[in-house]
């Protein structure tokens, strides 16, 4: 019997971890649930998983800066993205209809991204809670007859709920983009047109500019660029860029330059770009 693929995520099932996970290993994997990120980090170093699937930025909350430290802290290789349409919805148990609603419950990010449209509706109380699975989860376990939540499609199948009104978000182009982390870098037999990169440069003017010019000449082009502070070293920064190009040669030139202008260099993955929303 063939075993399965192990992946950790932050969150509970049906959560949009585990939704990114499922789109990019399809179905027939194990899901290891994680109350935080850096126990997907420990079960992928203590080898309880395999792979670990990471949400580094949403296209409205911005970047999940933790999460750039923990991967190179960790020193794990990206062997892959996925970006994942959010789509969230309120969702009770059967039988329970929109105005009998006093309370609405889920994720932080998830309420904001919702909060147009409880303008409307000032008496429903919002509370804020760690997960949006987890939100639905709870409905069900303690029979909430006045409560709902806001999570995926995901949730709602798995946990008996009925959605009582269907994208609720805000923002109708609302994305978050998920690494996909392995322990150790191998050749997965993939094109490889994408990389995540990690250096600094000398604190002089034109330091950052030299190297940026070094990937423009060789027509590589940089999707992102990030910049977070060296703990407990003042006006000292980590720049994390992502790479793409027309040619690995052009790529592999630049790479070689970009050396000899930066310290601490790290390639912290190269894979195949996947940005299909």
């Amino acid at each position: 019997m063939k075993t399965k693929t192990r992946v950790a995520i932050q969150g509970i099932k049906a959560s949009f971890h585990e939704e990114a996970a499922y789109k990019f290993f399809g179905k027939e994997i194990q899901t290891v649930e994680c109350n935080s990120f850096k126990e997907t980090c420990d079960k992928l170093e203590q080898k309880d998983a395999d792979f670990v699937v990471m949400a580094i930025e949403n296209s409205i909350a911005g970047s999940l800066l933790p999460n750039y430290t923990l991967i190179r802290d960790y020193g794990f290789s990206v062997v892959g993205e996925v970006y994942l349409a959010i789509q969230l919805h309120l969702m009770a148990l059967p039988g329970v209809k929109f105005e009998d609603i006093k309370t609405v419950t889920s994720h932080p990010i998830a309420i904001r991204q919702c909060v147009d449209f409880f303008y409307d509706y000032p008496h429903i109380n919002i509370v804020e809670s760690n997960d949006t699975a987890a939100c639905a989860k709870r409905i069900k376990d303690e029979n909430l007859t006045d409560t709902m939540a806001i999570a995926n499609s995901l949730a709602a199948e798995l946990y008996g709920l009925n959605v009582l009104e269907r994208r609720v978000e805000s923002n109708k182009k609302n994305y978050t983009r998920f690494l996909i982390l392995k322990k150790e870098r191998t050749d997965e037999g993939k094109e490889i047109n994408k990389a995540s990169i990690c250096f600094q440069v000398g604190h002089k003017p034109g330091s950052l500019a030299m190297v940026l010019n070094i990937f423009a000449e060789q027509e590589v082009s940089l999707t992102k660029i990030q910049s977070l502070p060296v703990l407990g070293k003042r006006n000292e920064y980590y720049f994390y860029v992502d790479l793409e190009w027309p040619s690995t040669e052009k790529y592999d030139k630049a790479i070689r330059k970009t050396l000899k202008y930066t310290s601490n260099f790290n390639i912290l993955g190269e894979y195949q770009k996947n940005d299909t929303v």
